[in-house]
């Protein structure tokens, strides 16, 4: 089930910021939740290859990737070894891919749904930040892939595990059908995956609509709709709090970015 939550204040995000669970065991709190914040909430979670492939997506990913990475291992030979480190750094750099991106940070997503490349469309149309849970995810995975979480005694995957449970694509979409997804923690390849608190989910081919999937298998999924009316407002608070674009996209793009908004005359 997927729950929707309208924010029209500062005090409602409140819930959306501190969602985080008391743990006994360690007597400290914490979150399992992920967050991937849209500027328009009539967006869909939509992969970027399934955007730009459309019905043909399926056949073309090996192809892209391929190509891909045949050009890029002259910068990164070691992309060779591993299909989701090609995907990985593919996507980090635009390549359309199966991944979807998200962040364990409630902020870094909030700082993508109210920001506009036009910043005249601002006050124009509702964003949205989705939140997902990262254990009732995996709790729908193959028994081998649960039980090498176990073994690694952790949340999430990193990209070897990965590699070792499923080396190709075919081997990952025959394990997944269309009821199980794996969410991936990217390596530090650059400031920006850090910056950004950044995971990934990997959306199987056989998931056509990931919303559907999210509606029938998960019960703490949360869709938190921004209205128009408070995104600048929310901009703002962000940027007293450093959330901006010279965070998350370190270097003189960013700082830049920031600028010219910081500047913008409305």
């Amino acid at each position: 089930m997927i729950k929707t939550v309208e924010i029209r204040s500062l005090e409602g995000l409140l819930p959306l910021l501190s969602e985080q669970n008391y743990i006994a065991t360690i007597d400290r709190n914490r979150s399992l939740y992920l967050y991937r914040g849209m500027p328009d909430s009539a967006y869909g979670l939509v992969s970027s290859l399934k955007r730009n492939c459309k019905q043909y997506a399926q056949s073309l990913e090996p192809s892209i990737l391929k190509n891909f990475t045949k050009y890029a291992a002259i910068e990164d030979p070691s992309i060779e070894r591993s299909v989701w480190r090609q995907m990985i750094l593919g996507q980090h750099h635009g390549l359309p891919t199966r991944l979807l991106d998200w962040s364990h940070s409630p902020l870094i997503a909030l700082n993508f749904a109210v920001t506009e490349n036009n910043l005249a469309r601002m006050d124009t149309r509702d964003c949205i930040v989705w939140r997902i849970d990262m254990t009732e995810i995996h709790s729908m995975l193959p028994k081998q892939y649960q039980e090498k979480q176990k073994e690694n005694r952790t949340v999430v995957f990193a990209v070897d595990v990965l590699n070792e449970l499923a080396p190709t694509l075919e081997q990952y979409d025959n394990d997944m059908g269309s009821d199980s997804m794996v969410v991936i923690e990217p390596p530090s390849i650059d400031p920006r995956i850090v910056n950004q608190y950044s995971f990934f989910s990997v959306i199987p081919s056989g998931m056509e609509n990931i919303e559907h999937f999210l509606e029938l298998h998960t019960s703490n999924t949360v869709k938190y709709v921004i209205k128009k009316e408070l995104r600048w407002r929310v901009r703002d608070m962000l940027d007293q709090l450093n959330i901006s674009e010279r965070i998350v996209y370190p270097g003189l793009d960013g700082l830049s970015a920031w600028l010219a908004r910081h500047y913008y005359v409305k």
